[in-house]
């Protein structure tokens, strides 16, 4: 990595610059709830994209501890640990925060009154259309969703619009989230006058990296994960232990390389595509056997993953680097809610005795 990411720089804009006022590029709206340390799921789902689109876009980056709220209400004492993997994870990936403005949504407390006004605006019945409320009441044993959890989807238009994003990368699973964020966007803006952009989704084309034990989903909760900052010992251990072709009782059994996570993982984190080629070649024909095939990758992910752990040992001598980072988008994104809510309480007739 070269030494302007190693050592980022945390700046704010001056007053009457570029940045303090009209945006000269559009803007993306990205964020992670802070559930954890960022794993190689997360790599792969977001965060290589997320490297890529800050030099494209202005972009926003949101750490969502509100959202966390709406099905978690236990281990809170963990949640500023979680804060801080999210922002390292963040960092030592390439997320340089001159070009990216992350933030910590609960110290923008300009969105709480934005989400009020939008609520407003939503019925409940639209609220429950939400495809995901289902689904994740269905995974995580929810009876009754909690009024937070109802409105998830207008805290995250709220979150969206307040920076006026025009762009908001999502898995396809959340393309409704942003929907309904285009339809508070265009009610607002018939209603009391044009105040926000329409935002779009911007589902990435990218794979789904399955967990460890074989299943679809990857999740800390789940426990079939490899973190970005393993070290070399567990890695191999996580990889030894990986799920494969359920149907192989031998080594000398022909193999499915299709659906098989090692496979997958393969295709994903190791380089070598010939090497890769060989292994599925032999595989197929049971000339290979899975102990060889978890080795090869264990090497591969360790040498992906050694720039990412020398990144965050480098961060970590820094005392203050989370702490900077998020004054400096505390900050920024301030500026941006208050500008906000300020020309929605004018278009709403709210800003009555000079307020």
């Amino acid at each position: 990595m070269t030494t302007e990411m190693t050592r980022p720089r945390i700046a704010t804009a001056p007053a009457g610059s570029p940045r303090e006022g009209m945006k000269t590029r559009k803007r993306i709206l990205t964020g992670d709830r802070p559930t954890g340390e960022r794993h190689v799921g997360h790599y792969v789902g977001t965060l290589a994209n997320r490297v890529k689109l800050q030099d494209q876009y202005e972009t926003f980056l949101l750490v969502a501890d509100h959202h966390m709220l709406t099905t978690r209400l236990t281990g809170l004492d963990e949640i500023e640990h979680n804060i801080r993997a999210t922002i390292l994870g963040n960092l030592a990936v390439g997320i340089d925060p001159e070009r990216t403005t992350i933030y910590l949504q609960s110290q923008i407390p300009e969105v709480s009154e934005i989400f009020v006004l939008f609520a407003m605006m939503v019925t409940v019945p639209r609220a429950q259309r939400i495809p995901t409320l289902k689904e994740q009441m269905r995974d995580l044993h929810i009876a009754q969703p909690s009024y937070g959890l109802l409105g998830y989807p207008i805290l995250q238009a709220a979150d969206i619009l307040m920076v006026k994003g025009d762009l908001v990368p999502v898995g396809r699973d959340q393309q409704s989230h942003i929907e309904i964020s285009r339809e508070i966007a265009r009610d607002f803006n018939q209603r009391f006058g044009p105040v926000f952009p329409v935002p779009d989704a911007l589902i990435p084309e990218v794979g789904i990296l399955p967990g460890t034990d074989g299943r679809v989903k990857m999740g800390n909760s789940l426990g079939n994960i490899i973190n970005l900052f393993d070290d070399a010992k567990t890695v191999e251990r996580k990889v030894m232990g990986m799920y494969t072709d359920p149907t192989r009782i031998r080594p000398t059994d022909p193999g499915h390389v299709e659906g098989n996570p090692v496979f997958t993982y393969h295709d994903f984190f190791n380089p070598d595509t010939a090497e890769v080629e060989d292994l599925k070649e032999r595989y197929r024909a049971g000339r290979v056997g899975d102990v060889e095939v978890k080795k090869r990758l264990a090497a591969a992910l360790n040498r992906f993953l050694d720039p990412f752990r020398d990144r965050r040992d480098e961060l970590l001598r820094r005392p203050r680097i989370v702490e900077d980072v998020l004054e400096a988008g505390r900050e920024r994104a301030r500026a941006e809610a208050q500008r906000t809510l300020h020309e929605m309480r004018a278009a709403m007739k709210l800003d009555y005795f000079g307020l």
